[in-house]
């Protein structure tokens, strides 16, 4: 090999080793302003210390979560419900999952350019009367892709996805768990646990009683029991949700005599759901055996709840 090309290939050599080490310094610049937006508002380790969560906005209903022997319930208009796990567990995640919240602002005066003033939406969690925290939720950004967020009593503006805007100005009535029927701790049953269902209506009675992988019923004409209609059916029930709270004595008995679904399990368990009779839109209110709540069930819930005894029967 020549000087020259010796020369040349050195020189090469070198301008790589330049524009890597250029290189470098620009994959280390942006590196550190991501891992700078990566933020988290709640140590995880707190989770299992929050018992309590109060949410106020200017746009919707006020409302409070509390916990109870590790069950999630929302308070309503005084009154103490159930509410969904999931959603509760899902809204707390976002504050204790690191993720982009770059921060927009650290001027007070940007507060109610950023909907951060004294009167913006206010997010609090507790355990028991201590804050763990209280952060402040404000404006879109123009796109209507982020919002902006500060704790309360700072300063610092940070930016992040508007999922909580779900949470936050959504029904109340979304976070309720309407359920009927759950499993232990919250958990959905299969209606391969069901062994025996028995309907009582003013017309008569139907007793399905599971023979094996089979079907017997009583109570009505079915020459051929469709085993997946009456499958589809104890799903049908075991999946059923009212749609809001009624507010009424639970332990009125008259007025749940009009008809009756009994529910018995291989483990022993047995619920019955008893029923008012409807009222002129065919809406019927719902009692739950070991519950204390009175579910009101719309017409098309009460439709799939009863149905007709000939869709049992196989052609």
């Amino acid at each position: 090999m020549t000087y020259k090309n010796k020369f040349i290939c050195l020189v090469s050599i070198i301008a790589i080793f330049i524009l890597l080490y250029i290189g470098s310094f620009i994959f280390n610049a942006d590196f550190g302003r991501t891992r700078s937006s990566l933020y988290v508002w709640l140590d995880s380790v707190n989770l299992e210390r929050i018992n309590r969560i109060s949410v106020s906005t200017i746009v919707a209903e006020d409302f409070e979560l509390i916990k109870r022997n590790n069950s999630w319930f929302i308070v309503q208009h005084g009154q103490v419900f159930p509410a969904r796990q999931l959603r509760v567990e899902d809204f707390l995640r976002i504050f204790t999952t690191r993720a982009s919240w770059p921060v927009r602002s650290t001027n007070v005066t940007s507060h109610d350019r950023y909907g951060l003033g004294e009167t913006a939406s206010r997010i609090t969690i507790y355990d028991n009367n201590t804050v763990l925290l209280d952060i402040m939720a404000g404006y879109d950004d123009v796109m209507g892709l982020e919002s902006f967020f500060r704790r309360a009593g700072q300063n610092e503006v940070r930016s992040g996805d508007n999922s909580l805007n779900a949470y936050l100005y959504g029904q109340v009535s979304s976070w309720l768990d309407l359920r009927l029927i759950t499993g232990s701790e919250g958990s959905v049953l299969n209606s391969s646990d069901v062994q025996r269902l028995s309907v009582f209506t003013p017309e008569g009675q139907q007793i399905f009683t599971r023979r094996n992988r089979m079907w017997e019923i009583t109570g009505i004409d079915i020459v051929n029991p469709d085993t997946t209609a009456i499958e589809n059916y104890i799903r049908t029930i075991l999946n059923t949700e009212g749609d809001s709270f009624a507010e009424i004595d639970p332990y009125e008995e008259d007025i749940f005599t009009h008809s009756r679904i009994l529910l018995e399990f291989g483990n022993g368990r047995v619920i019955t759901i008893s029923f008012s009779e409807p009222d002129e839109y065919e809406r019927r209110l719902a009692r739950v055996s070991g519950s204390e709540y009175i579910y009101s069930i719309p017409m098309w819930t009460g439709t799939r709840l009863f149905p007709n005894p000939l869709s049992f029967e196989l052609y």
